[in-house]
């Protein structure tokens, strides 16, 4: 983060956080506490419940729009560290899996498109948590899902609380939180899973409240994720495939207690975790991939990843009354990564070099090029995508509980002040290829590739309603955002940059409005729908318009005992779609570049179903079994010339790219007081690579696919317990993407054993 907006930062919103922290106890000191908030305050403030949507899975039925909420329960069934093999118990996503560990996930909602998450809202805690999510949303940083206790996934009208896109929804991941014993006992727990590849993973975390005067109680806690693998990928003349991850996350929190006269609570997070992953963007051709479907080519030899990455989070919580509440949240994130990686190929002199896409997309045409890939004797230019990122803001949310006649309302209020920028120092590396060996013959000066920065600055206002009527509640509410964008270049040959040659800037100001209703029929059944504003904005600098659609909801819940069901169709009507030109569309253009797709239409059924038959089977056993299924029809409606990747030359009528139109996702389980098994099924149909309709060509087409993990826990004694895990069971081989360049394979059969401590 350059100087300037460091110090810009801590002269604007640091005071303001600093002076609404003091300010708001001095206020609330001046009401009286009845007995009822005496006693309300002995609880634990939950310090999220101001910036989430859910918060609990059984809010979900309340909420007006669709969501989802997987607890922590339901993580601990296979302990995940894929966000994607997590995702699958969520109807309406996409995912396009790439390295097949989830380290760079392309997660999409409701066929927004999945590249990079950059449609997609994404959050640790109700914050942000994207590298820069208004200067370049497709960076990708992604939360540990190795330490996150429960997530929260959000679409239709609901999703409008959080922006800034809301053309699709929000994923929002809950950290470890502080254990709360009533005793005042620490507590924590410690899993250690280890197996195939070399493969080890440790994550542990402990803490607890204890009273610390008669007005406070103090909360602390520590956690750490230790990650490791060598890979399941083969690379020609050997080497790791894997990644090493550490993440580290400590907690300080303070809450009042009866005895103060004042609800209110405060909670400091600070998080750091490193990456290094030996992962290349160059993939296969599809003859290779059908002969040997982990190889890796030598030519990707020297490619590696490293994401070094730091949140600092202040938030503050006061309970005026029963009825006003007011969360504050302050927060930084710093992302600095550097993906050393092949980028193309030529013959040594030759006067010019052939993309790596290019190259295994068509090695007949590239023999030659195909060949140094393999070892060859040629030479291979390697780019150094060096770039950091920060983001930072301040964000406060007002909420208030009333009733005029005979409606109850519950009015938020919120407002967020927010910067980030995206720093690209690049250059290129040029190798020599002899006997399978890469040389480094050429050393390319920092900044010489690329040398720019996009920034972003932003305001946004939301203001929401929920209003109670009898059976009926309606949440109307309206979100601003004014984004102010700039995109800095200078020459490649001054890497002082002493003098700018072009400065672009743009900005956008939106209303989105939206509204979602739940009517009761019974006790067991709700009508759901739904109708809200779809916003992207375009990026620094860019010339196109805000993706923009109208996204429609409708549907029905049912809950009874033992039994739950969620029927809700969907249709998203583009205005105009956004395609973004990034090295992992599998460039051939401008990176940055932003291409308008015009209209679109988007429509589906997502459905999910929940039963547990053990009491009906006679048993004292658990036996939990789901389902969930998605639908999805995603079609241009207009016909144009594209020069990016994944949409091509367009014919209206042609299908989105890695849009399947089937998906489902069943789950079963049984449950003994001392054990537990679980099995999970995941169907995903063929999709596309490219848009287009009818018959889709081989090397286009990503095949449909099923896998099944299956997991095994027994107690052996109170507080110890031994775990298998068994991803892949069938040893399935299948192909998840031809991007970023080249077919790439899904994770074959993993086994993991090991065993989870609680205390």
């Amino acid at each position: 983060m350059s100087f300037h907006y460091t110090r810009y930062f801590r002269q604007s919103a640091a005071p303001v956080i600093a002076a609404l922290l003091w300010a708001l106890p001095a206020y609330a000191q001046g009401s009286s506490a009845d007995s009822a908030q005496q006693e309300t305050a002995k609880a634990k403030l939950h310090i999220l419940e101001g910036l989430t949507v859910t918060g609990t899975a059984g809010d979900v039925g309340e909420v007006g729009g669709s969501a989802t909420f997987i607890g922590q329960e339901e993580i601990e069934k296979f302990s995940y560290t894929d966000i994607n093999r997590t995702l699958r118990l969520v109807p309406g996503v996409q995912l396009q899996e790439e390295d097949g560990y989830g380290l760079r996930p392309n997660i999409g909602i409701r066929g927004s498109g999945s590249d990079r998450n950059n449609k997609i809202v994404i959050m640790e805690d109700g914050v942000l948590i994207a590298p820069a999510p208004y200067a370049a949303p497709a960076a990708y940083y992604f939360p540990s899902m190795g330490r996150m206790e429960a997530i929260e996934v959000v679409k239709g009208p609901a999703a409008i609380k959080y922006g800034p896109s809301t053309v699709a929804g929000a994923i929002n991941l809950f950290s470890t939180s502080i254990p709360d014993n009533e005793d005042g006992r620490l507590s924590g727990s410690m899993t250690a899973l280890g197996g195939e590849d070399s493969t080890l993973r440790v994550h542990g975390y402990a803490g607890g409240w204890m009273p610390m005067s008669d007005a406070w109680d103090v909360g602390i806690l520590v956690e750490t994720l230790q990650d490791r693998t060598d890979g399941f990928k083969e690379l020609d003349g050997g080497g790791d495939t894997g990644y090493r991850i550490q993440d580290y996350l400590a907690k300080l929190a303070f809450r009042s207690t009866a005895e103060s006269g004042l609800r209110q609570s405060f909670e400091f997070k600070v998080q750091r975790s490193d990456e290094v992953s030996d992962e290349t963007y160059l993939g296969l051709t599809l003859a290779d991939f059908n002969a040997t479907p982990y190889r890796r080519y030598a030519a990707s030899q020297v490619d590696e990843m490293n994401v070094d990455h730091l949140t600092l989070q202040a938030s503050h919580r006061v309970d005026f009354s029963n009825d006003l509440n007011l969360t504050t949240t302050l927060y930084y994130n710093d992302t600095s990564r550097a993906w050393y990686k092949i980028n193309d190929a030529r013959l040594t002199g030759a006067p010019s070099w052939t993309s790596i896409s290019s190259i295994v997309s068509d090695p007949v045409t590239n023999a030659a090029e195909y060949a140094v890939l393999q070892g060859a004797a040629g030479e291979i230019r390697v780019r150094n995508n060096n770039r950091e990122y920060y983001s930072a803001g301040i964000q406060s949310v007002l909420g208030s509980a009333f009733v005029t006649g005979d409606l109850a309302h519950y009015l938020e209020f919120s407002v967020r002040y927010h910067e980030d920028e995206e720093d690209r120092f690049q250059n290129d590396d040029i190798y020599t290829m002899a006997g399978g060996q890469m040389t480094l013959s050429s050393a390319g000066a920092a900044g010489s590739q690329d040398n720019r920065v996009g920034d972003a600055k932003a305001w946004a206002f939301f203001v929401q309603d929920t209003i109670d009527w009898d059976r009926l509640t309606v949440t109307p509410g309206l979100r601003y955002e004014t984004i102010r964008l700039r995109q800095t270049r200078w020459s490649t040959a001054d890497p002082s940059r002493t003098g700018p040659t072009t400065v672009a800037e743009n900005s956008v100001d939106v209303l989105i409005p939206g509204i979602g209703a739940v009517y009761h029929l019974t006790d067991e059944w709700q009508l759901v729908g739904g109708v809200h504003r779809g916003f992207a904005a375009p990026g620094p600098g860019s010339t196109s318009d805000a993706e923009r659609s109208v996204n429609y909801e409708a549907g029905f819940r049912y809950g009874a005992g033992d039994l739950s069901l969620e029927a809700i169709g969907f249709f998203n009507d583009y205005s105009n779609l956004l395609g973004t030109c990034t090295a992992s569309t599998g460039g051939g253009c401008t990176i940055g570049a932003q291409f308008d797709g015009g209209e679109v239409d988007v429509k589906g059924l997502e459905f999910t179903a929940g039963y547990d038959a053990g009491k009906s089977l006679g048993t004292k056993l658990s036996v939990p079994l789901a389902a969930i299924y998605t639908y999805t029809d995603a079609e241009f409606k207009t016909s144009f010339n594209s020069g990016f990747g994944p949409w091509g030359n367009v014919t209206a009528g042609d299908k989105l790219p890695y849009v399947p139109e089937h998906q489902l996702t069943l789950t079963a389980g049984l449950e003994g007081e001392t054990w537990r098994t679980n099995v999970i099924a995941n169907y995903v149909d063929e999709a596309r690579a490219v848009a287009g309709q009818g018959a889709i060509p081989a090397n286009q087409r990503i095949d449909e696919r099923v896998v099944v993990d299956l997991s095994a826990e027994l107690d052996v004694v109170p507080g110890v317990s031994l775990m298998a895990i068994v991803e892949n069971v069938t040893d399935e081989v299948y192909l998840v993407s031809f991007d970023p360049a080249g077919a790439r394979p899904g994770k074959p059969r993993t086994i993991l054993g090991g065993v989870r401590f609680t205390f």
